[in-house]
């Protein structure tokens, strides 16, 4: 019984670097094995499987996640800061600037009296 390809992309990026490979690999493969077979993981050491997010068109899935034709395997980097803890940080600084209100933290509002 003959083999069935499909074909399937894999997308690394660093901040000044894109890599995309394009691969035929044999239908059912896991995301695992194909990101195994696609040699990146010796192009880019730093990528640990084991710590390292993956996703199909932008939805985490599982090593173990059998792909079909057209589907592009996406390798998510760690986050260098908490995206929660950045906003909060913006929040405070725009209110120490006068750019949010003190108690509310939305827009200032020159019609309130000032106290």
């Amino acid at each position: 019984m003959a083999v069935s390809l499909i074909r399937v992309e894999i997308v690394y990026a660093l901040p000044q670097q894109q890599m995309v490979l394009s691969m035929r690999v044999s239908e059912g493969d896991s995301v695992r094995q194909v990101i195994e077979q696609s040699g990146i993981l010796q192009q880019y050491p730093e990528i640990n499987l084991d710590s390292n997010m993956v996703g199909v068109f932008g939805r985490q899935v599982k090593l173990e996640h059998a792909l079909v034709d057209g589907d592009r395997i996406e390798i998510y980097r760690p986050l260098l800061a908490d995206p929660k803890e950045i906003r909060r940080r913006r929040a405070e600084q725009a209110k120490e600037e006068g750019r949010a209100d003190k108690v509310t933290g939305g827009r200032p509002d020159p019609k309130r009296a000032k106290k």
